[in-house]
């Protein structure tokens, strides 16, 4: 299972609204839209339009990861439903935890269970730790440990759905596009993507400085 950038912030966000507003779950298009959106609780944050959710739910719905609800009770749209924990067989703790990770990419035992707060709890971040553990266990593991990194107290987990933390940068090597990673190898690729992408954040900033200097010098 791979999943691009628009799919994973699909079915993260379906898996979100699933657990935390389940009033108005399944989605509808213009709902799920805005739950891809969203500024809050979204890293990166995106700005996709009607046509690429679309898209993405045309392939999760190929895949088996998506299904219609069609008009009902006074319901006019087609909504959508997330078979995400279905496919995988995980728990519904499970699940929030993995779609804490789509949404949000690379976080700690502790960020997982703050984040997942609204969804589910855990008593302690044992707990998490648990769940992440068999996540990674499974036949075709989902998660996987990062190293810790210079100065960190915790490690990270990541998900492996995607081919970086948050899906967002680019095609995959032909190895892993096979799906022939190991979880360590895959784990190891994800944590590049992150520092590459910090870099860029940082190359970025110092451009940003630097112009700021040149408009005040001049």
């Amino acid at each position: 299972m791979r999943l691009s950038q628009e799919e994973a912030r699909v079915i993260g966000s379906l898996i979100e609204k699933q657990l935390t507003t389940p009033d108005q779950y399944p989605l509808s298009l213009n709902a799920l839209l805005l739950a891809c959106n969203q500024s809050s609780n979204r890293d990166p944050v995106v700005a996709f339009d009607e046509r690429t959710v679309d898209r993405a739910l045309a392939a999760l719905k190929v895949a088996g990861l998506v299904g219609l609800v069609h008009p009902s009770h006074g319901r006019s749209v087609t909504r959508y439903q997330q078979l995400l924990g279905e496919k995988l067989e995980i728990s519904e703790r499970q699940a929030a935890l993995v779609g804490v990770l789509l949404l949000r990419g690379p976080q700690t035992g502790g960020e997982l269970r703050s984040r997942s707060a609204r969804m589910c709890e855990f008593d302690d971040i044992a707990e998490v730790d648990v769940e992440l553990e068999r996540l990674g266990g499974l036949s075709e593991p989902v998660v996987a440990r990062l190293p810790r990194r210079p100065g960190q107290k915790e490690e990270r987990w990541v998900q492996l759905l995607t081919d970086s933390p948050t899906g967002i940068l680019g095609p995959p090597a032909d190895d892993v596009a096979r799906g022939a990673e190991t979880p360590a190898l895959a784990a190891d690729v994800a944590e590049l993507h992150l520092e590459v992408a910090e870099l860029r954040d940082r190359v970025a900033k110092l451009c940003d400085d630097l112009e700021t200097l040149r408009r005040a010098c001049s």
